[in-house]
């Protein structure tokens, strides 16, 4: 048996589970180093690039901790468990492969953390908290994530309408952005008279330094440069119209914005190939003749140039491009309370390097 060139082994390796992975460490000190490696944690990272999944929070008791089942493409379902945490939380955002999350008995306790590898850390307390009250319930309206594997480094953002106490909001938007290099978090405020749905909330991307929202109207997104701490609107195609039977979401499509059109009988796939000048293109229109009777309640979550997933309410599908195929990649057969696009976030298995 002959022995393969270290690049081959490299490439194999490179598209394990990071379970199995980890697990390799063991057989010699190579591999050991290996999870390690700069070379090698980029090349495992542009693979998973690859493929997408999906993480979908299951709804236990209130007193149960969190648990998590993966939609991947390549090797089907498997479960990811938060107990690590040692706390009961809510997943706020995920974003390349890294998890924020909040403390559900302990308000205003954030926690970013990797469910493959188990890393995590607690952020520290915003001063600003006390002061700050987010309207309408205390808690920030929109909770995003951006994390900078090139850069080994990630944001965290909580953004939410000011309401003195005992006062109405005024309008005033506030920004809290926590940042990993410095461990610190800053605050700038603006007006603004922006509202979001839940599903808005949800599908934040992150691509070209900035995090982006859909806003409720469907009428722009919202993105925050995360270099230069502004709000900026960025339009959407001329063509897509938001209205009886239309429908409107926001995906990143590996690396680039995407919008995902979903009407009655047709899925508009876009995807901004010019983010400086928003030029957006048409990449795909799909038919959803086949599963015409779940289009009222299907939800895009995730996708790559190839694949698109979507969760209904109790199914998680797949739908491949090239082949024009739709194929059911997980169901929950018992009565769940909130349908799955409810708690459904777009993964991907990632090694954030440790510094």
């Amino acid at each position: 048996m002959g022995i393969f060139p270290d690049e081959v082994i490299l490439q194999i390796l490179a598209r394990l589970p990071v379970k199995p992975l980890f697990k390799t460490k063991t057989v010699c000190k190579l591999w050991y180093r290996l999870v390690s490696d700069k070379y090698f944690i980029k090349l495992y990272n542009e693979v998973s690039a690859k493929n997408p999944m999906v993480l979908i929070e299951t709804s236990g008791s209130p007193e149960s901790r969190s648990s998590l089942v993966c939609v991947d493409n390549l090797r089907g379902v498997s479960e990811v468990s938060l107990d690590f945490l040692k706390d009961r939380v809510k997943v706020r955002a995920s974003c390349n492969g890294l998890l924020c999350c909040s403390s559900i008995p302990d308000k205003g306790v954030y926690y970013v953390c990797n469910p493959m590898t188990r890393d995590f850390k607690l952020l520290p307390r915003c001063r600003e908290r006390p002061v700050t009250r987010f309207y309408p319930d205390g808690e920030a309206t929109l909770v995003g994530l951006a994390c900078d594997i090139s850069k080994n480094k990630f944001n965290v953002v909580l953004a939410g309408y000011h309401r003195t106490f005992g006062h109405r909001p005024d309008g005033t938007f506030i920004c809290l952005i926590f940042d990993s290099d410095s461990n610190k978090w800053k605050k700038f405020v603006s007006h603004r008279d922006d509202h979001f749905t839940h599903m808005n909330k949800n599908q934040v991307v992150f691509v070209n330094g900035a995090l982006h929202w859909l806003t409720g109207s469907c009428s722009y997104i919202l993105a925050l440069d995360l270099d230069y701490d502004v709000w900026r609107k960025i339009s959407l195609p001329d063509e897509v119209s938001y209205g009886t039977g239309n429908r409107v979401y926001l995906l990143d499509s590996d690396g680039c914005l995407s919008l995902i059109q979903i009407s009655d009988a047709w899925m508009n796939i876009w995807v901004m190939k010019d983010y400086e000048k928003e030029v957006w293109y048409m990449v795909d229109r799909v038919s959803l003749r086949c599963i015409r009777g779940l289009v009222p309640g299907i939800f895009p979550i995730a996708q790559t140039g190839e694949c698109i997933f979507l969760a209904t309410h109790k199914q998680v599908l797949v739908y491949h491009q090239k082949s024009r195929v739709w194929k059911e990649m997980y169901s929950v057969k018992n009565s769940a309370s909130l349908p799955l696009w409810f708690s459904a976030y777009a993964f991907r298995s990632t090694i954030f390097p440790s510094d």
